[in-house]
């Protein structure tokens, strides 16, 4: 590897964080380029062990491997640096868009925004799960079928049962190696800060609903394996069926902001934590999906290695993963049928699919921009007439 200060090293990931845009996949590339091949910083077979690691432990992709390349530069500091670094601007971004939801959510202009963007989000989804097919499955039946079950099951019931996603995982294991796998309080929150930054769309919240956000997302970033995109589905059925924090409308404006903003896409989990509890709220949210992330990095790296090939493993991983492909396709069904409420937006969701689907460099930001322009448009001329 080719010298350099942790301080440049840090200072890359805040720039990747800040400007990088096109999901984990697209970031990973950026980090073995600019890392690997152009400056020489970290050597191809750590960045190789990293992207592995990635993909069998849980946690967004992008995200994982960014701290363990934090790790093998500086171990727990180097991985906690790195994290904040390339975490921190999409949070701050999603904390100001979060805020400026609150205080003007409920204005003709914001709503005309969000009813074309979300007819693209369901669209860009529809094209990442058509990816995350294609790269997962193959022509393997047994995962074809896992993935079949999945997007069944949260097609039929609107949300995610965590039960199947472990089991999906046990399936191959047993399948093919023969062997044994080793309600929220409305009270008022005392506490020494301002009322304010707990404060979201249903009033002040209480540290039982804290604590049950930061328990929720802390299990949520268990099981999201490859694309933060997993996260959606998982998400959707405690966000808005469980718990009730959240309306569909305002679930799916939630992803609709982590696609507008760089760096992971798990971050949408800050602009829900902001709307259920203010910005304490979504400190907590981001904290709670990161902290497993950060922790199986740590913990895991010095030893995964000798793992890392093991057949059990993967057949696991690789079970969960097409089980989280299924719910990503259910989820397009879901909240497909919220979104697409009219001709106009069946429009912008057919158009925005068939220029992804087409065009494979158009950056997703823009094409968000430009839904959100046609459904100003389109209110807009509503309203008039």
């Amino acid at each position: 590897m080719s010298p350099t200060s942790n301080r440049a090293f840090v200072l890359y990931f805040l720039r990747l964080g800040t400007l990088g845009f096109g999901g984990p996949i697209a970031l990973a590339g950026h980090m073995q380029r600019d890392l690997v091949d152009e400056r020489g910083w970290i050597s191809q077979e750590d960045y190789k062990q990293g992207l592995a690691l990635a993909q069998l432990a849980p946690g967004p992709l992008a995200a994982q491997l960014a701290m363990y390349l934090g790790w093998v530069r500086g171990r727990a500091l180097g991985a906690t640096l790195v994290g904040i670094a390339f975490v921190a601007p999409s949070f701050l971004m999603v904390l100001a868009l979060a805020a400026l939801y609150v205080r003007f959510g409920g204005l003709a202009w914001m709503q005309a925004l969000f009813y074309g963007i979300g007819a693209a989000v369901i669209a860009i989804i529809a094209r990442s799960a058509t990816k995350l097919v294609a790269v997962t499955l193959g022509r393997d039946r047994l995962l074809w079928g896992l993935f079949a079950v999945s997007l069944v099951v949260t097609t039929w019931t609107a949300s995610e049962i965590v039960w199947l996603f472990l089991a999906s995982g046990f399936v191959p294991v047993l399948a093919r190696l023969r062997t044994r796998p080793a309600l929220p309080s409305r009270a008022r929150l005392v506490a020494p800060w301002p009322t304010w930054l707990v404060t979201g769309l249903s009033g002040v919240a209480s540290l039982g609903v804290l604590w049950k956000v930061f328990w929720y997302f802390a299990a949520a970033g268990l099981f999201v394996f490859g694309s933060g995109l997993a996260i959606v589905p998982f998400l959707h059925g405690g966000v808005v069926e469980q718990y009730h924090w959240l309306t569909e409308r305002q679930f799916l404006d939630a992803v609709a902001v982590s696609m507008i903003t760089p760096g992971p896409v798990v971050i949408t989990v800050a602009f829900i934590g902001y709307l259920v509890a203010g910005p304490v709220g979504a400190m907590v949210a981001a904290f709670g999906v990161f902290a497993p992330v950060y922790l199986v990095v740590v913990l895991a790296a010095p030893h995964y290695r000798r793992v890392a090939g093991s057949p059990a493993i993967k057949a696991f991983v690789n079970g969960v993963t097409a089980a989280a492909t299924g719910a990503i396709a259910g989820a397009v069904l879901v909240l497909g049928r919220r979104a697409l409420v009219d001709g106009p937006t069946v429009l912008v969701c057919a158009v925005t699919l068939a220029l992804v689907l087409r065009f494979k460099r158009i950056p997703e930001p823009l094409l968000i921009a430009a839904a959100g322009i046609v459904g100003l448009l389109v209110k807009g001329a509503l309203v008039v007439h």
